[in-house]
């Protein structure tokens, strides 16, 4: 696959239809945002396309137009395409980890606001100056901010609700990609599941601005995510359809590549 330059006319974003709920909405995006990369087999008359941000890539196209290796830019990803991929995907990578995800849509306002949050935690937008508590997260939470190229497009954004206690966040929620319908929302939480009101709180301020803007939140999880799945549901999120994303590992010619210098 080529990387394409942001804003070429080649850019195939007419591949992908504006306004599609879940985790599409990428495009879109990367489109408002310039965070994220462009692909395409061909730069003149492209038969398969990609989009990608954040570890996340979506796959469209004619499978059967592809040379061989020409995946591996997409390794250690997460990837949403047709099944008509799966045996090329299969044929790429040395490992592929299918996973049944499900989709929510933002449907019901609670009559009554989440548990108050405990004496000395605010609940409330990010702002610039929170790019250094949300850069204290660390590693393990550094994938809420990658969407918006780290802790200070993130915080900057206005897209963005903490829970802080004493300068540290114990939960966020955020816009993790923009589309002209729908945003689709991700949260994270520092310490499990003691934070979990306060993850919903978050989600509830993020909710209403979502709101406010015209538009609808989405929130996707894997089946197997129960916790997530009750999140989902008490801050008002109702299931709209399922999907299945594709967790790649390493390219296969980099396996065979090894194999062949151990032989040697």
């Amino acid at each position: 696959m080529i990387q394409l330059q942001p804003g070429a006319d080649s850019a195939p974003s007419r591949w992908f239809p504006a306004g599609t709920a879940g985790p599409a909405t990428l495009v879109e995006h990367v489109i408002g945002t310039g965070v994220g990369r462009w692909w395409a087999d061909s730069v003149l008359q492209p038969q398969v396309v990609a989009v990608s941000c954040a570890g996340q890539v979506v796959l469209r196209g004619d499978p059967h137009a592809l040379a061989q290796g020409s995946l591996a830019p997409f390794a250690d990803s997460c990837v949403e395409a047709p099944s008509r991929f799966l045996p090329v995907l299969r044929a790429s990578f040395e490992t592929i980890e299918p996973e049944d995800r499900l989709v929510y849509s933002h449907l019901v306002f609670a009559s009554s606001r989440p548990r108050r949050p405990m004496h000395g935690v605010t609940v409330r937008r990010l702002v610039p100056a929170d790019a250094g508590a949300l850069a204290a997260l660390g590693p393990e939470a550094a994938w809420i901010h990658t969407s918006w190229g780290g802790p200070a497009g993130l915080a900057a954004s206005g897209y963005g609700w903490a829970a802080i206690r004493r300068g540290r966040i114990l939960a966020v929620a955020c816009t993790y990609f923009r589309g002209s319908a729908y945003e689709h929302v991700a949260c994270a939480m520092v310490s499990g599941r003691r934070w979990e009101h306060l993850a919903h709180a978050c989600l509830t301020g993020l909710c209403e601005d979502i709101d406010a803007r015209g538009r609808t939140a989405t929130l996707s999880c894997s089946r197997d995510d129960r916790p997530g799945r009750l999140l989902a549901w008490t801050a008002g999120f109702r299931l709209q359809r399922e999907y299945v994303t594709y967790a790649t590992g390493r390219p296969t010619a980099m396996l065979h590549k090894a194999c062949a210098g151990q032989a040697s």
